[in-house]
Order: structure tokens, then sequence, then C-alpha cells
């Protein structure tokens, strides 16, 4: 694998010092831009690139949009500048994965897969999925209900798109289920598939019992005991992204992503025989992105395992014990205030 650095606007490719190279049979490699992603995506070889994961920021006041604050209006327009820039990098029957949340503003929400969904399909795009992603922690709200998911949009470019189901199956839930007696020649026979079933478009990495409890795509999002946590607030699981490489993309293909923060989707394309394009104007994250792929290379970078029970505490644990302020009768409560910044709880 080779792993490397192009920063820019220097007029010089700058090389990392010490490369690491693996073969190509093994795993994919992987090349980051440092640069504006207007910048760099036009850098990007012309229809290399077979997919693209990626989770643009949300206009949402994070370290690294703060200096350029945006209207809503003003970043959906600047967003549907970075699509059409990507175009001319793309194979003529990529998919996309575009993960987004929700823009906040004044109290006010705007659920961002709806704009989305309009820009991609005006510039040509066919919508195949609106996938949630739901994650247990987060930010608690105080007035209204905390949000806990998020979406991922796949789109393709034709109607001839890569669909690989198999490496993505989940267990049956009922693996010992078989067709009824009006089947015909099924009668009798098990009725689902000994590979698993499709996990559907609401998502969980879990086991078998608790999808029977949870059946959904439950990735814990990365905080700070998670094994992949680094410097960015608003780290993207490697998990995720495995998830979209194994279904929409071949070995060998070239994996994209203009907002490669910490390299979460590279990674997930060269653990799995792709090879990666990232782009970031943080030179910080780049470096981060590219240390973290390398030591996916020598074996000694911490992820999580795809498809890892998400963590329930047992009872007996503290932390899932109704504390003993909470055990008493209350008959009185203080009324809620209305106004103000949302706050724990």
């Amino acid at each position: 694998m080779l792993c490397r650095i192009d920063q820019i606007p220097a007029e010089e490719i700058r090389t990392r010092k010490k490369e690491v190279v693996i073969s190509a049979d093994e795993i994919g490699g992987a090349r980051f831009l440092a640069a504006d992603v207007l910048e760099g995506l036009q850098r990007v070889d012309p229809a290399s690139c077979a997919l693209v994961i990626s989770s643009p920021p949300y206009n949402i006041g994070k370290p690294y949009e703060r200096k350029d604050e945006r209207t809503y209006d003003e970043y959906l327009a600047w967003q549907r500048r970075v699509i059409e820039t990507m175009l001319p990098a793309l194979t003529e029957n990529a998919s996309v994965c575009w993960q987004v949340g929700t823009y906040v503003t004044d109290g006010e929400l705007f659920p961002l897969d709806v704009p989305f969904i309009d820009i991609f399909r005006s510039l040509g795009f066919r919508l195949r999925n609106r996938i949630i992603w739901r994650y247990n922690f987060g930010y608690n709200a105080d007035k209204r209900f905390s949000g806990r998911y998020e979406t991922v949009l796949w789109f393709s470019r034709t109607d001839t798109y890569t669909f690989n189901l198999d490496p993505v199956r989940i267990p049956q839930i009922y693996p010992g289920k078989r067709h009824s007696a009006s089947k015909g020649k099924k009668a009798g026979k098990p009725s689902g598939n000994p590979l698993g079933k499709n996990p559907s478009d609401y998502w969980e990495f879990s086991a078998i019992e608790d999808f029977r409890n949870n059946p959904v795509w439950d990735v814990p999002n990365v905080k700070a005991n998670h094994p992949e946590h680094t410097e960015h607030p608003c780290q993207f699981p490697v998990e995720l992204a495995e998830r979209c490489v194994l279904a929409l993309s071949k070995a060998g293909e070239t994996v994209l992503d203009p907002f490669i923060g910490t390299g979460a989707t590279a990674i997930a394309a060269v653990k799995h025989s792709r090879h990666a394009v990232g782009i970031d104007r943080h030179l910080p994250y780049i470096e981060i992105a590219e240390k973290r792929v390398a030591q996916f290379a020598e074996g000694d970078l911490p992820l999580r395992p795809l498809g890892k029970p998400v963590r329930r505490p047992q009872s007996t644990e503290r932390v899932a014990q109704v504390p003993l302020e909470w055990r008493q009768d209350h008959t009185e409560f203080a009324p809620v205030s209305v106004g103000g910044e949302d706050g724990e709880g």
C-alpha cells in the first residue's frame, strides 16, 4: 500500500517521509489531498472513482466550520457546487453515499437529507436507499426530543450499479422457518438464505439477540471511550463506511471521500482491497488519517470489529441502576421553562 499526502496549493507534491508499502493483493492504497474541497476535487483523476462515501459538514458551528459560517441557503448552494465539482471524478456507474444529519438554527431543525435528495436528483442521480443510522449517545435536549439518528443517502448515477448483498447479510431471526405446504416444490424447505438476510435500510451492527430486542443497524458514534476516537470533533465510524464499501464497490476500485476528516472511509476501503482518495483542508486531520491508515497496514490500529454487538450495561452495574435520589416518591414537579438553550437531561 502506498499512502501519501498531496498538499495543495503548493506546486510540489509532498510525500510522507516513511512510506508503508504492502502488496496490492492484500489491501488497497490511500492518497490524501490537503486542500479546499473544490480545489482538491479538481485534482482527482477523471472517471476514476466508483464510490463516494462522505459526511459533509452540517454547518452547525463545529471548529472546522467556524471560518466559513454560512446561512442555510448559502450552505446548500456551496454543497451543490461541491457535488457538481465531484461529478467528473466519478465513473459512469458510480454510487454515492452521503451521510447527513440536521441543521439547527434558532431552535428550528432542518433535516439535511430533504434538500440533498433534491440536489442529487437535479444532477441526474437516482436515490436507491435512505438508510437510518441510529446511535445511543449524543447531545441531550430538554426543549425537544433528543436526536439519535442520522441518514445515509445512497444514490446511483445509472440503473446499472454495484450491489453486493452477500458480504453484508446479517443472521436470520428465524433460521428454522420453512415454507408452508402451499408453496409447491418449496414446501417444507427452509425459507431463508443460509448466508443470512438483507439488513434492510434500518441498520443494526449487533448480535442476533440484540436484533430481536432492537432491530436497527445500531452503530455507536465515536465518543471518548470508542477505540477509534481521535482529535476530530465529529468523527465518522469506520464500521458504517465498511458496510457501504462492501455492498457498493468491487475489489480494486477507488473510493472517494471529499471530507475525509481522520480517515474512516480510507481505512474501510483499504481494509477491503479498495483504493481511497481523501480530501480535507485541515492538514492536522489529514496527517491523523495518514497515520491511521499506516497503523492499519502495520496491524496497530484499534478498530471496533465489524458486527460487534453494541454494549448494553448489565443490571448489576452501577451505571444501570436507578439512583437512590430517583427512588423517592415525588408528587410535585417544577414547571418546565420555555425558551433558552438545550441542556443536559
